[in-house]
């Protein structure tokens, strides 16, 4: 268990309220964050506010105010100067790749490094340094453990975990410490982007576009239970008093399972993605299916000791049966729908009142919970329970034709909000994209339910329904 982290924002640090937060320019009714908040914000609190949404921590109610702001998700950090680069160690975990720690060590000048062998059957070895220290493991003991072992032996009071097959990008550690100049921040991690050539063909692409370690292009608090749930281990930098180590029995999702310990600790995680670390994807087809499938593996070990927040589906019990009314396709599916939808306004209306345009506010997060609730169960259906999908296809002609038309929607519904989310980036055809990320699914629930087997513990297929 480590300490509970200080709450207080130095002088001088600034949070940026998130525009799409704001309501039509006005900043006085804030509405987002996940869940969904709504936040009035006083006569008081708008005086601390710039006409752009910058707030400056100067007095106890700006620090108040900032902090509220951004454990609510609705402003983002604008940090002050953290600790510099003597305040902080790179730690190496590596097995039998000696080209990716000598490329590694070459990207890294002037920082402390400490390279952990795992085991390698032919011994890494490291250039002569003061700044370099090498551990070596004669037996493998996995990732977490050798992460585990770097930390130990570094005496700083930041620690950046890389992986050998990664290579950081400008100023990232500069980035990245910057945020610990809040006292509650104990883990941030950059953006992991593909190095490879996007040219060579279409798996390539896809690798280095949306590989299952790059966490997108937005900024955000990381929470289990949201869109970003945790931060790949691969590239991150922790604080020594949050760090609760990895959990050493895990080969697989231990970076989900520290995240998520270290949120329960009350430490804050977060991801910044103008940061970014290259990554050496895997670019050939059964090399990264079979890095789904190991992934997949992990489900059921986050669900035996994080039980409702591995489920692979989450909804409150009036948004699922307004889903799944929805998805049935008939008039009495759609009169249900209707009536519940009606409900779920009037609930998300009321804490509205005095907000401009609140019924358009209210009508847009019905139709948002509706969308992201179908995608949810298609993306169940095709991912997670495709054992039980492939029965029901040989059984059901009916069921059989709403498969096909939700594997062609889904995909194209990924393919259309990764466009939106980065128009200027180069795209894999939708084509291309569609059969991969079809395999893509097929590859994680087979391992999945490889996990779930094994342990002889299905718990990470059990949904959550709220009342």
């Amino acid at each position: 268990m480590t300490p509970p982290p200080i709450k207080d924002l130095p002088v001088g640090f600034q949070v940026q309220i998130d525009q799409r937060c704001v309501q039509r320019g006005d900043l006085r009714n804030l509405i987002g964050g996940s869940p969904l908040r709504v936040l009035k914000l006083s006569d008081a609190a708008l005086g601390m506010t710039s006409d752009d949404g910058r707030i400056e921590v100067c007095d106890a109610g700006t620090r108040s105010l900032a902090r509220t702001l951004l454990e609510a998700g609705i402003a983002q950090p604008r940090p002050m100067r953290g600790p510099g680069e003597d305040d902080v160690t790179v730690v190496i975990p590596v097995r039998d790749n000696q080209s990716g720690v000598d490329r590694l060590i070459a990207a890294l000048p002037g920082l402390k490094v400490i390279v952990v062998d795992d085991g390698s059957p032919v011994p890494v070895t490291v250039p002569g340094s003061d700044l370099v220290q090498l551990i070596r493991f004669d037996v493998n003991a996995g990732p977490a453990a050798a992460r585990n072992a770097g930390f130990d032996a570094a005496t700083t009071g930041f620690v950046a975990f890389l992986d050998s097959d990664t290579v950081p990008r400008g100023d990232w550690l500069m980035m990245l410490l910057s945020h610990f100049s809040d006292p509650a921040v104990g883990i941030v991690a950059p953006r992991i982007v593909g190095f490879g050539d996007d040219s060579k063909d279409t798996v390539a692409a896809y690798a280095n576009r949306y590989s299952s370690l790059d966490m997108g292009p937005r900024e955000g608090l990381v929470r289990p239970g949201t869109s970003l749930a945790y931060v790949p281990s691969a590239a991150m930098v922790v604080r020594r008093e949050a760090f609760s180590r990895f959990d050493e029995s895990l080969r697989v999702a231990e970076d989900v399972d520290l995240c998520w310990r270290t949120n329960a600790d009350g430490w804050t995680v977060r991801y910044d993605p103008i940061a970014h670390v290259g990554h050496d994807h895997r670019e050939s087809l059964g090399a990264l299916l079979d890095r789904r499938r190991f992934y997949g593996t992990g489900a059921a070990e986050l669900a035996s000791r994080h039980g409702a927040l591995a489920a692979p589906v989450m909804m409150s019990v009036p948004i699922a049966a307004a889903v799944l009314a929805l998805l049935s396709r008939t008039k009495i599916g759609l009169l249900i729908t209707t009536l519940l939808s009606g409900w779920i306004f009037t609930r998300i209306r009321k804490p509205l009142n005095g907000v401009p345009q609140r019924d358009v506010i209210a009508a847009r997060n019905v139709g948002r919970a509706l969308g992201f609730g179908v995608l949810q169960i298609w993306s169940a259906a095709l991912r997670h329970y495709w054992p039980v999908s492939l029965v029901c296809l040989l059984v059901s002609g009916r069921f059989r034709r709403w498969f096909i038309q939700a594997a062609v929607a889904e995909a194209a519904v990924m393919w259309l909000r990764s466009r939106m989310d980065e128009p200027a980036s180069p795209m894999v055809d939708p084509i291309g994209f569609s059969v991969i990320h079809r395999l893509d699914d097929f590859a994680y629930g087979l391992g999945l339910w490889q996990g779930a087997v094994s342990r002889r513990d299905f718990s990470a297929l059990r949904p959550v329904i709220k009342s």
